[in-house]
């Protein structure tokens, strides 16, 4: 597909950077603080990616924008900020972001590639309540990378290194479903923790490393000139889009917050903008198990039933769950 991934080594991370600036990230030798929600907000995560992606190409708003921007939650106090833009090699770069009062936190930030390159989508879903936190950041490929050796070796070899630096530090965060497991890479960090400010320190840096490494990709990525593996790349992204937007835990917090209405059209409009175009197959095209005898989609967090309670990746990236099934 015209592309080489760098071969140079990985760059000083910002989490080393604050190993060299003294920060302790031990937090079982130090007693961890507690750290007020309302002290702590997502949104230097967003400022962050905004202006590194502006410093990487021309980004611009996203006509999604007139329609997604702010709104205030039924409860009247709680707000959802979106914002959506485009670029040459990105079809939507959005975010929202809930902030209530002191009580709960939410960043949903993804990067969406045109269908013209196959790049992974940048993912990160944080949620902060009282004192948990819950961690979803990665670089979801765009094709199973069990499944698909090639494409593990084309984005993924290189980045190991970046991975396990904080995949050591944010360790595994509990059982996870080989479904939502298909769709995750050998470097992403799933991880639950205690809140702390040396911890949100390390999320942070992780977000803004693993956000580097992704625009890295994206300034090397080649346009495919083959209208087939266009077309290929095109139904891998709506059947990502499709297994979230069927599927994603976010759907209860919204439709509580905003109505079912509200929330469906959120989640399928913007959050997940494509499942509606991008192509005409629905999510029981693409997960057939799903199917239930009077048409609809079951509605059970997994179907297949195996789950990973520890990683199952080795240091190499390799997959060591054995069967997916």
């Amino acid at each position: 597909m015209g592309f080489t991934l760098c071969r140079s080594p990985v760059k000083e991370s910002s989490l080393q950077r604050f190993l060299n600036f003294g920060w302790n990230i031990k937090p079982q030798l130090k007693r961890r603080p507690y750290v007020e929600v309302s002290a702590f907000s997502y949104q230097k995560f967003v400022g962050f990616a905004l202006e590194e992606t502006k410093r990487r190409t021309h980004l611009v708003p996203s006509p999604l924008q007139e329609k997604f921007n702010s709104m205030k939650a039924m409860d009247g106090k709680t707000e959802l900020q979106m914002l959506a833009f485009q670029a040459p090699k990105i079809r939507l770069l959005r975010s929202l972001s809930i902030e209530e009062s002191e009580t709960m936190q939410v960043l949903d930030l993804a990067v969406l590639p045109e269908p013209e390159f196959d790049l992974p989508i940048f993912c990160a879903n944080f949620f902060t309540a009282a004192n948990m936190n819950i961690v979803v950041l990665d670089l979801n490929p765009l094709y199973d990378v069990m499944s698909h050796s090639d494409y593990k070796q084309k984005y993924y070899k290189n980045l190991m290194p970046l991975g396990l630096q904080y995949t050591n530090i944010l360790p595994w965060g509990g059982k996870i479903t080989s479904e939502s497991l298909r769709f995750f890479s050998p470097i992403v960090i799933w991880t639950k923790f205690t809140s702390s400010q040396d911890k949100h320190n390390i999320l942070y840096s992780a977000f803004m490393d693993y956000y580097k490494a992704w625009l890295e990709l994206m300034d090397q990525a080649s346009e495919e000139m083959d209208a087939s593996q266009v077309v290929c790349n095109r139904e891998a992204q709506h059947k990502y889009l499709s297994w979230r937007a069927e599927k994603d835990p976010g759907h209860q917090l919204l439709k509580k917050l905003i109505g079912e209405s509200h929330a469906k059209d959120l989640i399928r409009s913007f959050l997940f903008n494509g499942v509606d175009t991008l192509g005409s197959k629905t999510f029981l095209d693409y997960f057939p198990e799903y199917w239930c005898e009077n048409g609809s989609v079951n509605q059970k967090r997994s179907m297949i039933g195996k789950s990973f309670e520890t990683r199952p990746w080795d240091t190499g990236g390799e997959f060591i769950g054995n069967d997916i099934r």
